[in-house]
């Protein structure tokens, strides 16, 4: 019985660590197909987006999580249930700004940055950009606008990695003109 049990983590250990890598595979040919830090960021950011879109339904699914009814609440979704199910990591959210329209993310451990390192040309890279993305993509299709954004990250020698999270406005649902 406890082997199957040490086999379940055995295999998630494996499907994280080839995540991690083939991740880092991507981000090492986007850098060879793009000529600066900063189109690769924005490609990062637009895949991320793209994947964000696709997986609010699988996380609506899975999650059973209802509507949300503050930027607070969506806050405490995306920390212990989001990136739970999906990076197996729970961020804690602090710095909130005063009107709480505003907060961040700090994840001890980013599992997208096991074992890498960038090079010093690459210093403006913001490698895990694709999380930005994600969060800005599944947002948008829940009704929210949000800025994403990294500020502190442990590949850039800071302690912690941070993730700054802004909410813009509600979108609202408009129906093309002649349907009601």
């Amino acid at each position: 019985m406890s082997r199957q049990a040490g086999r379940g983590t055995e295999s998630k250990k494996m499907n994280s660590e080839l995540f991690t890598l083939t991740y880092g595979a991507l981000v090492t040919q986007l850098c060879k197909d793009y000529e600066n830090d900063e189109d690769v960021n924005k490609q990062l950011d637009k895949m991320g987006y793209n994947i964000g879109v696709r997986l609010i339904e699988d996380f609506l699914a899975r999650s059973s999580v209802g509507r949300c009814h503050d930027f607070r609440e969506t806050a405490d979704v995306i920390a212990k249930i989001a990136f739970k199910m999906y990076l197996g990591i729970t961020p804690s959210i602090t710095n909130w700004s005063p009107g709480g329209d505003e907060f961040s993310l700090i994840l001890e451990n980013n599992p997208l940055v096991d074992f890498v390192e960038l090079p010093d040309n690459h210093s403006s890279l913001i490698y895990s950009n694709l999380l930005c993305g994600v969060l800005r993509g599944a947002l948008e299709m829940v009704q929210m606008a949000v800025d994403v954004k990294f500020v502190q990250d442990t590949l850039k020698g800071d302690s912690v990695t941070e993730i700054r999270m802004k909410f813009l406005r509600r979108i609202e649902d408009n129906l093309p003109a002649g349907e009601e």
